[in-house]
């Protein structure tokens, strides 16, 4: 495919992505501006990830830090998320570059992005993963173990929680999304009526491709979108 028509297929996939963002926020009484979409861009190459900066797309995720660094260098101007499983070492490449991280699922890794936030004296945003689905396949705190951590957050310097994000059970019927979706809403909501140091509890990453839309429609505010851009 010419890069042409190329580029026709992916203004037509986001235009539509846009609409359906669109009707969702209206369902649940929000502006679509109210909605960050994500572009998961692991499977795509620099010139793809341009185009999709040139229709207006100003926000991308990476799950592997060596792509995340190709990609950052290839286009610095966007903003760059870190969606995947971050490994204590690559923490190093990831802080003062990451506009959020979206991963973090255990305490030895708060501690070592906010030791290395502290060397680059710089605020450090992250989300907490949380395993609503109970899965064992997917990485995550447990939701009742994410209020201590909350707290525990009170005794670091760099890294701030600005929200959850938590990943679905992958199906074909996007209704079996919403009980998961609607658990980490509660849990939110639940938590953000206390104080806790270090923590703002701004955004709900939640909804993929198959169910950002039911996401939307209960309170995600920033939805992971690939296969439904991309070829």
């Amino acid at each position: 495919m010419q890069a042409g028509d190329m580029m026709e297929v992916l203004q037509q996939r986001l235009m539509e992505v846009q609409s359906r963002i669109e009707r969702a926020a209206k369902k649940s009484g929000r502006s679509s501006q109210d909605i960050t979409l994500l572009a998961v861009s692991k499977t795509v190459d620099n010139a793809t990830v341009a185009q999709a900066y040139d229709l207006g797309i100003r926000d991308f995720g990476e799950n592997r830090v060596q792509e995340f660094a190709s990609k950052i260098h290839s286009l610095p101007q966007a903003r760059w998320h870190i969606i995947g499983r971050l490994q204590t070492n690559k923490v190093k490449d990831v802080v003062g570059r990451a506009f959020l991280i979206h991963s973090v699922d255990r305490w030895s890794l708060a501690q070592e992005i906010d030791k290395r936030g502290q060397y680059m004296e710089v605020p450090v945003p992250v989300l907490l993963q949380v395993n609503i689905s109970g899965e064992e396949s997917k990485t995550g705190l447990q939701a009742d173990e994410v209020e201590n951590f909350l707290q525990s957050v009170g005794e670091l310097n760099s890294l701030k929680v600005m929200g959850f994000m938590t990943i679905a059970v992958l199906s074909s019927e996007p209704e079996e999304s919403r009980p998961i979706f609607q658990e980490l809403v509660a849990l939110k909501n639940k938590l953000g009526r206390k104080n806790f140091t270090n923590v703002e509890l701004k955004y709900l990453s939640m909804g993929m491709s198959q169910d950002y839309e039911i996401a939307i429609e209960e309170g995600a505010n920033i939805v992971r979108i690939g296969s439904a851009l991309f070829i």
